[in-house]
């Protein structure tokens, strides 16, 4: 998914000896949409972001690479456009683990009902996206792609790198 998930999708393309290719055009003036402050703003921003590449993708078997899952609009988007334009199957990876607890550093995500990952379960989403396989990066690859740095995995894990935030998961219902 561009452009965001470039540098992981070229990743996964040499390591499992899959071939890249564009299948995806972006609308280089719409943002990043999961930061949209409605789901009606972000649903419509998504619309308006991606078209897929019929010639690339129609009767094929891909490998769709996006950065993260946060609250699952964009993909949703994303395979339904894919289905549209003839894909046979669609195989998700993700280049973060799944986050599943609230980020109170940077990025404005401060409820666990905001988060699909805090509330469904893999295959449901599977099921949702109407895709063949979801997968994520585990904590312990994200570690090894960055040794030299002390990464905040707070939204992954509900450790973070202050005390203050730790724990709340304590006063929030998660389902």
């Amino acid at each position: 998914i561009p452009d965001s998930s470039l540098s992981a999708a070229i990743g996964y393309a040499q390591e499992s000896g899959i071939p890249y290719e564009v299948g995806l055009i972006k609308n280089k003036y719409i943002g990043r949409t999961f930061i949209e402050p409605s789901k009606h703003l972000r649903d419509r921003a998504v619309l308006l972001k991606l078209a897929a590449i019929r010639k690339v993708v129609e009767g094929k078997r891909i490998v769709l690479i996006d950065d993260s899952i946060v609250r699952g609009t964009t993909l949703k988007h994303i395979t339904h456009l894919l289905k549209e334009a003839g894909t046979k199957e669609i195989h998700v990876r993700i280049a973060s683990p799944e986050i599943t607890h609230p980020c109170f550093y940077g990025v404005d995500i401060s409820t666990y009902s905001e988060l699909v990952m805090a509330h469904t379960t893999r295959k449901e989403l599977m099921d949702y996206y109407k895709v063949e396989s979801l997968e994520f990066i585990s904590i312990e690859m994200l570690k090894q792609c960055h040794p030299q740095q002390e990464l905040c995995r707070g939204c992954f894990t509900g450790q973070y790198i202050t005390k203050m935030f730790n724990g709340l998961e304590e006063a929030h219902t998660i389902k």
